[in-house]
């Protein structure tokens, strides 16, 4: 197939009804949608599949559903005029240089990256960084964001990767509950409730294993599926948990939770900054991935 070769490119009107049909599930909203007549809509889709010689959707009566060809259509066109939406968005309405869309984790974005955006406006004042919570991982094409918080191995689709920094996780344990259990030293820990993260089961068996202890199953223990949820349970005299020391610095600081055994566990998970290859181009994005590695770099 030649790169220019029109058989292979279809009219984008007939592409645009398609894909916002098959996205909103109807003709009539797709209608809607684009400003178009219901009729309009059905002869653009019609008229695309003919051109494809294939149908798209599957017709019963007056309602329309997408049919497998369609699906396996629509997941790689619909990328695609994304891509095409924000190139000529930022042609047409050039994104200002000074401003970046940061996809964050909840936890990491309250616990680690607020309390440092004072540090980020004094060396940077006219930066602004817009933030908003996201937990999924999702296409750079399709959303608004230059880049996104990412933790586990390096693997979003289509990103090019900064490493943060790898995940410690402590022992903690509130005051109270160190004192009354006289807590000096590994073993002691099991005589008070371990409580799990409930991704991380075998967190504890790791942390015991460095000092050569066989640590309890750990299989019929409830889990709390959030680091801070699992904080809060803790301080209010729970238990023990390993937790990233990052997530708990207001706690430690204010001396409600305390770690009585200053023995880290390094995780097999890391924290990434995941971008588009095209956000290189953003000066605003280059400066703060500086200001990210400045405060991911090794404090003496």
């Amino acid at each position: 197939m030649k790169p220019d070769d029109r058989r292979y490119l279809p009219p984008m009107a007939m592409l645009h009804a398609f894909e916002t049909a098959a996205r909103l599930g109807s003709f009539s909203r797709a209608a809607e949608a684009i400003g178009l007549t219901q009729g309009a809509v059905s002869r653009h889709v019609a008229n695309l599949e003919s051109w494809l010689g294939t149908a798209l959707f599957d017709r019963h009566g007056r309602r329309v559903v997408l049919n497998a060809g369609g699906s396996a259509y629509l997941e790689e066109v619909a990328p695609a005029l994304a891509a095409i939406r924000r190139a000529t968005g930022r042609l047409i309405d050039p994104e200002p240089e000074h401003v970046i869309e940061l996809a964050v984790l909840p936890g990491f974005g309250m616990r680690w990256l607020a309390p440092r955006l004072p540090r980020l406006t004094r060396q940077h004042p006219d930066l602004v960084v817009n933030i908003a919570a996201r937990t999924d991982i999702f296409d750079f094409s399709a959303e608004p964001f230059h880049a996104a918080i990412h933790v586990g191995a390096a693997d979003w689709p289509g990103a090019e990767h900064d490493l943060l920094f790898q995940e410690h996780v402590v022992p903690v344990v509130a005051p109270g509950l160190r004192d009354n259990h006289g807590i000096a030293a590994p073993e002691d820990l099991l005589r008070v409730p371990l409580l799990v993260q409930s991704a991380r089961r075998d967190a504890w068996s790791r942390w015991f294993a460095m000092f050569g202890i066989a640590a309890p199953a750990m299989e019929g223990l409830p889990g709390l599926g959030h680091f801070l949820m699992l904080a809060q349970a803790v301080k209010a005299g729970g238990g023990a948990a390993l937790l990233p020391s990052f997530l708990i610095a207001p706690e430690l600081e204010a001396g409600e939770l305390v770690i009585p055994i200053d023995a880290p566990l390094a995780e097999d998970r890391s924290y990434w900054l995941a971008y588009p290859e095209h956000a290189r181009r953003s000066p605003a994005l280059g400066r703060f991935r500086a200001w990210l590695a400045q405060e991911c770099r090794p404090q003496p």
